[in-house]
């Protein structure tokens, strides 16, 4: 009988790799939401916002396959077009998306409240700060230098063009280790708003936190959401998080606000030898 060692990593957190819309920017994610409804339109297809969102976080043309494949969008189209949405289809409306979106992508950088605090926050205790998303390098060229010039400028920026895939596999995730020079991944959080960014998250072998009420699984304006009555707000609240836990979250929690609230609980966890 032989025996197993296992080593666990018990020191400190390293970095935090933000999604970007519905996380960092953009309350309520809603640049793709409107771009994704105007090209369906363009082709005769009415969507609906639920539709436009349900790929939120993958990489956009896998977001707009996800569109295709509802069957509610899939019968609208074939009614339109006369036979199923094919691959040339799907090339076709992609092509065509990229300059669509890349024309508003200005008009959705405004940081979410709270970020700056949070980063500071995150710099005091010398953790990095990196970023993964489902936005191409073009679309996030035009995206990271408004942002930038509004005050937010992570140190790493990784596109899903720019590795083998986008989420749900963590490709990003590492190419984000690489480029800060951090592990292992245990010292590594990921936060995001959708499904996808926890799944990212959780196939890097990282802390995967999930966003309840800034980004796309509520899908209101700030201005919409602070108008909500705090019964209405816990209501929504607890939808998204069985959401978010169910898809395998370690926390969920409101926004990138509240991202400073967890940080000394998941160090605890690492000092006892926990794993993501």
């Amino acid at each position: 009988m032989h025996d197993i060692y296992q080593r666990s990593y018990r020191g400190r957190l390293k970095a935090v790799i933000l999604d970007w819309a519905g996380t960092a920017v953009d309350f309520g994610s809603f640049a793709p939401t409107a771009v994704f409804l105007r090209l369906f339109e363009s082709r005769g297809v009415s969507i609906t916002p639920e539709d436009a969102r349900s790929g939120m976080g993958l990489m956009k043309k896998d977001h707009l396959q996800t569109i295709l494949a509802r069957p509610s969008v899939a019968e609208a189209w074939e009614s339109v077009h006369g036979a199923p949405a094919s691959q040339a289809d799907v090339d076709d409306l992609f092509e065509n998306f990229i300059p669509m979106q890349s024309s508003v992508l200005a008009d959705y950088a405004e940081p979410i409240r709270g970020l700056f605090d949070t980063l500071d926050v995150l710099r005091s205790r010398e953790i990095k700060i990196g970023s993964t998303t489902g936005y191409i390098r073009s679309m996030m060229d035009i995206l990271a230098a408004e942002a930038a010039g509004l005050g937010y400028a992570p140190e790493c920026i990784v596109c899903p063009d720019e590795v083998p895939a986008g989420r749900p596999y963590p490709w990003m995730c590492f190419q984000n280790m690489m480029n800060l020079g951090v592990y292992p991944v245990e010292a590594v959080i990921k936060v995001g708003d959708t499904l996808p960014d926890v799944q990212e998250g959780l196939n890097a072998g990282m802390w995967s936190v999930g966003l309840s009420l800034s980004g796309n699984l509520l899908g209101l304006e700030e201005r919409q959401f602070n108008a909500l009555t705090d019964e209405q707000r816990q209501v929504e609240r607890e939808r998204i998080e069985a959401r978010l836990y169910h898809a395998g979250a370690h926390f969920v929690i409101d926004g990138i606000w509240d991202l400073p609230q967890i940080l000394d609980e998941i160090e605890v966890r690492l000092s006892q030898g926990e794993r993501p």
